[in-house]
């Protein structure tokens, strides 16, 4: 079987259906592009409005202060013994090259350390609790 040939006008035809095409593609490209905008510029100030309470007809009684007792200074807290003994094995492994005051750091992050991971560990975790990843692209 032998096809035919197009003739001019059948290929215009065609040629202005593509045209016709790239004005509509065009067209949902620019509405596209408008409802971006659109939200864009809308969004500042839907959070605004959101982020606002409710007015209330009735105004609220100002709050009573509490007195409160006078606490008294205190200094750092003192070194759980199981940052004195971390500390000990530092101390005895790199004490003769460092000086007294960068053992005193190492003593004090050492203590934060411990706290921090007394913290961790007073946390309880359910099975069901996921871990919390960042993810990053």
């Amino acid at each position: 079987m032998r096809r035919r040939r197009k003739t001019n006008e059948e290929s215009d035809a065609v040629g202005n259906e593509a045209a016709r095409d790239a004005e509509v593609s065009a067209s949902r490209r620019r509405f596209a592009k408008t409802l971006a905008a659109a939200a864009f510029i809308a969004a500042p100030a839907l959070a605004a409005k959101a982020q606002t309470p409710p007015s209330t007809a009735e105004p609220k009684a100002p709050p009573q202060p509490q007195p409160t007792p006078a606490q008294q200074p205190q200094g750092p807290p003192a070194p759980s013994p199981l940052a004195l003994a971390y500390f000990e094995v530092a101390r005895q492994r790199f004490g003769e090259r460092l000086t007294p005051e960068q053992l005193e750091a190492v003593k004090r992050d050492l203590e934060g350390n411990v706290r921090t991971a007394e913290r961790l560990r007073a946390s309880k975790l359910k099975n069901s609790d996921e871990p919390d990843f960042v993810f990053e692209a």
